[in-house]
């Protein structure tokens, strides 16, 4: 524990180099996310051996094939569901346990969802050891939420899918945000914000093109017709984006980047607006 905690201040300059140059200059000014970002040592959830990457603008490998995400990423998605303390916060999609992290010193509880065991396991003891007691990293399908947990205030999803999984809707409470990637496979997402306004009413914002890795479960890519969807995946218009997507269909593991985009004027609705692959 000693050795951890010098590690942690021995790279406290370059946490807040990462902070200042690829995450406030890009537009992230909520002061209390900029402050989290900076208190979150993320050489602690990189694999061994990549510690000194691990302030670099970019995505890292993890364990079971999965990835960290981009600093910037992270951030985006934390403000864009505008914490405050004593928050519930489901946490979808664990990974190295990073954004976890970050959301536990923000909210009052973080309950966190990881379908690969191994990653779990490893996120759990991370944050054991940098005492982040507010975090409940749990096994399983993440797609299903939480029901034993819910409502929440907020929820972040860290893997694209096809739609936003209507479990995850129904678990946030009156007023809650819901932070998804959702597209094609094989191509480029939206990052959606969902606000719950009502029991029935729910209403949309397009926060701009991101790519992550595949959302997998019952609510995700696990879920009937999903290959028939795959296989009538839309071409991308941007050049730049289509060559990045090849990338990523010949290197799945390797994942979320972000272009910024112009969001688009919040739709509203009283049912999910988004029909499944079976449909």
């Amino acid at each position: 524990m000693v050795e951890m905690v010098d590690q942690i201040q021995n790279r406290s300059v370059e946490r807040e180099h990462m902070v200042a140059f690829q995450v406030a200059r890009r537009g992230v000014t909520d002061k209390r996310v900029l402050d989290a970002m900076r208190q979150v040592p993320r050489e602690a959830f990189v694999c061994a051996g990549m510690e000194e990457f691990a302030y670099e603008d970019s995505p890292l490998p993890i364990a079971a094939g999965q990835t960290i995400s981009q600093p910037y990423i992270v951030a985006v998605m934390i403000e864009a569901a505008q914490i405050k303390p004593g928050d519930r916060v489901l946490d979808v999609g664990t990974g190295s346990g990073y954004a976890a992290a970050v959301l536990s010193r923000l909210a009052g509880k973080v309950f966190s969802v990881e379908r690969h065991r191994d990653l779990a396991d490893s996120a759990r003891r991370v944050l054991e050891k940098l005492r982040y007691a507010n975090v409940e990293v749990r096994h399983g399908d993440g797609t299903l939420g939480r029901p034993d947990a819910a409502p929440f205030d907020a929820i972040l999803v860290a893997a694209g899918g096809p739609e936003v999984p209507e479990a995850l809707r129904r678990q946030l409470k009156i007023g809650g945000r819901l932070i998804i990637p959702i597209g094609e496979l094989g191509g480029t997402q939206e990052l959606v914000k969902v606000v719950r306004d009502g029991e029935d009413r729910f209403h949309e914002e397009d926060l701009g093109a991101v790519m992550f890795v595949p959302l997998i479960g019952a609510g995700g890519w696990g879920s009937p017709g999903w290959m028939r969807h795959r296989r009538s995946q839309s071409r991308c218009r941007n050049p730049m984006i289509r060559r990045s997507v090849r990338c990523l269909i010949a290197s799945p593991r390797r994942a979320s980047c972000c272009w910024a985009r112009r969001p688009t004027a919040p739709r509203s609705s009283t049912a999910p607006e988004r029909r499944s692959p079976a449909d």
